[in-house]
């Protein structure tokens, strides 16, 4: 069974890993101390990675005010759901809104386009 987890959670983790990545990056322009350019490149690419981060970030945040606020059934806790499937952002129990999809085994896919039509 695949692990499956809440959208806005996957984003959120992916934007950190950008400033993870930004540091790194900037860290690694430390061992450039002799050579002012290459030092300079990797701490305006570290920069970029967080400028980077900021926006998707921004961007989720802006995301989440149009997501729907269900319960959750397992656990008892409001959630976020973007799509027509999502998980509990708690306890990732599959949630769904679309009466044709109740019952059926969770798939991400039925997010798609291609989905929506069959």
């Amino acid at each position: 069974m695949a692990k499956y987890s809440s959208k806005i959670n996957k984003i959120r983790s992916f934007a950190l890993g950008l400033i993870f990545a930004g540091f790194i990056v900037m860290y690694a322009g430390i061992y450039f101390r002799t050579s002012p350019i290459i030092m300079t490149i990797f701490m305006i690419l570290g920069l970029l990675f967080i400028i980077a981060s900021t926006v998707v970030y921004f961007w989720i945040g802006m995301l989440s005010t149009r997501t729907i606020q269900v319960k959750c059934p397992n656990c008892g806790k409001h959630t976020k759901m973007l799509g027509r499937v999502d998980m509990c952002m708690y306890c990732n129990e599959p949630l769904t809104l679309d009466p044709t999809l109740e019952g059926k085994e969770f798939n991400e896919d039925y997010n798609t386009s291609k989905s929506k039509k069959g």
